[in-house]
């Protein structure tokens, strides 16, 4: 262990080089004066500091220079057993951490930091339970408990981070477990009290830690504004909240048994309580009364224009989805809720909404919230990203991720496909398949037989289309390369036969309600039937083949449809053929 002597020149030495860096930023600018004060990059400042920020930031080297002073005092000589000497040291490692260390895990990837912590602190608890000398098994349970839930926490963040099942807390719940941190210094403090070996200078700062993070507590959970567009503000209450280093390292220095002072001698004792009053009560006389929306979620940070599913975000990014779509004015649109909302109005305005029970109760609720258009309403996919329970419930589909849709649409695109039959199972063609084809459910003409590369392909389908309607009977519409095939049900799919044949097969009408023989042409080689794809909404279940077996020329295109309980079937026949006749075989 280092001499008194040695730590007395080390804290003077490194209180001293804060000091002179703040007055060096002072001269040299605000950048300087910024990274001599805060110890990070730069705060990139248009037309540089306010005066309100730059006296701040000498307050807060102040401030610093003091709570280094406490920091690096001595630690008390005297006996430690094993596990007082693991706290002790776990304590300063924390210490280094908030003052040096944070500054090269925050270049490591991401799940360092959360898993740092949990380990740090799972260790730093258990030691607090096993060295204090509670004197209540009460208290040391209530701690326990207290400990358990901070872990907690922790544990859920890195799983979060890893990607890995985490509970999806509520803002009630996160609030829980914050309240629950207060709780656990509280009794901390406490428990050294009944211990005897902590001086009152080290419950102050225990006392003062809880006492921070009690004020933060509404302003971290959006009940209060803390940035008004100065960095004064921000700066100070980062400053101050190095109360919590000051109180660990406190803890670590008095951990011997024997030779800890009863209290500090009644000068010190002043100093102290001046030093953190002076610290505190900056903060609460700076906070001002809310006047402005509250908007402490960052909408476009969720990338709400991408519209990503509500199971690829993490429980943190869904309600700031929400508030991104409820403030969005895409393609010129009024948004769903004024500015004038803050975002905790409008979160609160979402779960009324989830509780609607029809479209005019969301219109009510809407136009109490002072929306421009109120008569809109809200869907579901909207919001389940403020109310999963609710909409989860009626409609799971909408919790999933990309990928378990993507799975889920192959699922189905499968058992669709399986439940269609080839209805001409012993007249094998050169290429055929069988599959379901989905259509729009409302105004979907039909479906193309076509060549999707004929350079005139989107113009012919425009022109067979346009024709589809000519014989109002068969409603099979054809241009040149492009056949539209209407369906005679009102219907969102069918059952879809294609077959190829190197020669004209025979008619076989039986069992079908309409056949139609119509010509078409295949100027590229190629003839098929669009297929849905991934993500599509319409077309074939499954990729068609190329009907122009014999290549680019003329073929006759065979129509066949029937209706029956079963839904609508169409059976599609192509051979070549150079007649330009149109035939309605059946009726």
């Amino acid at each position: 262990m280092l001499s008194d002597g040695l730590w007395r020149i080390i804290r003077i030495g490194l209180v001293g080089l804060v000091l002179a860096a703040a007055i060096a930023g002072l001269v040299l600018g605000d950048d300087w004066l910024w990274m001599a004060t805060t110890w990070s990059p730069p705060a990139d400042v248009p037309g540089g500091f306010s005066t309100l920020t730059t006296v701040a930031l000498l307050v807060a080297a102040l401030v610093k220079a003091a709570y280094l002073w406490l920091i690096l005092r001595a630690p008390v000589r005297g006996a430690l057993d094993g596990r007082a000497k693991a706290l002790r040291a776990l304590l300063y490692l924390a210490v280094v951490y908030a003052l040096v260390l944070w500054s090269v895990i925050v270049l490591l990837p991401d799940v360092v930091y959360p898993a740092f912590q949990l380990a740090l602190w799972t260790a730093i608890n258990v030691l607090y339970l096993l060295v204090i000398r509670w004197r209540s098994r009460v208290l040391r349970t209530a701690a326990g408990a207290m400990f358990a839930v901070g872990l907690a926490g922790m544990t859920n963040g890195l799983l979060e981070q890893l990607d890995l099942p985490a509970l999806e807390w509520s803002v009630g719940v996160e609030l829980s477990v914050t309240l629950g941190g207060v709780a656990a210094t509280v009794l901390t403090v406490v428990g050294q009290r009944r211990d005897g070996r902590w001086s009152r200078g080290t419950q102050v700062a225990g006392w003062s830690s809880a006492g921070f993070h009690t004020l933060m507590v509404p302003l971290n959970f959006g009940f209060g504004s803390v940035y008004s567009g100065d960095l004064a503000l921000p700066v100070l209450i980062n400053v101050v909240g190095l109360v919590d280093i000051v109180w660990f390292a406190a803890t670590a220095r008095e951990l011997p048994l024997e030779g800890s002072p009863v209290g500090p001698p009644p000068v010190r004792r002043v100093i102290r309580v001046a030093v953190a009053a002076v610290a505190v009560l900056p903060i609460i006389a700076l906070i001002p009364p809310e006047q402005t929306p509250r908007l402490t979620y960052t909408g476009g940070s969720a990338g709400c224009y991408d519209r990503p599913r509500f199971g690829d975000l993490k429980p943190a990014e869904r309600e700031a989805m929400f508030l991104c779509l409820a403030r969005s004015t895409d393609n010129g649109f009024s948004p769903m809720f004024p500015d004038s909302r803050s975002d905790q109005e409008i979160l609160a305005f979402g779960r009324e909404l989830c509780r609607a029970k029809d479209r005019d109760e969301q219109k009510a609720i809407l136009t109490r919230a002072g929306s421009e258009r109120p008569d809109w309403g809200v869907d579901s996919w909207d919001l389940v990203y403020v109310c999963p329970e609710i909409v989860g419930a009626t409609q799971p589909d909408l919790l999933r991720s990309t990928e378990e849709a993507a799975e889920a649409g192959a699922a189905y695109i499968a058992e669709q496909n399986a439940k269609c039959r080839d209805p001409w199972p012993k007249r094998k063609g050169v290429v055929q398949a069988t599959a379901k084809y989905f259509l729009f459910v409302d105004g979907d003409h039909g479906y193309l037989v076509h060549d999707p590369e004929d350079k005139a392909a989107d113009e012919e389908a425009e022109r067979a289309t346009d024709r589809v309607y000519d014989d109002g009977r068969t409603l099979i519409g054809v241009s040149g390369s492009a056949a539209l095939v209407g369906h005679l049900d009102d219907i969102s799919d069918l059952c879809l036969t294609v077959k190829a044949f190197r020669t004209a097969p025979p008619r076989r009408m039986a069992g079908w309600d309409q056949v139609t023989e119509v010509p078409i042409v295949s100027r590229s080689g190629r003839l098929t039937v669009p297929y849905m794809g991934e993500g599509g909404e319409v077309g074939a279940g499954i990729p068609m083949p190329n009907l122009a077996i014999a290549g680019k020329g003329r073929y006759r295109l065979r129509v066949y449809v029937r209706v029956d309980a079963a839904g609508e079937e169409h059976l599609i026949v192509v051979f070549p053929g150079a007649s330009e006749e149109r035939l309605k075989l059946k009726p």
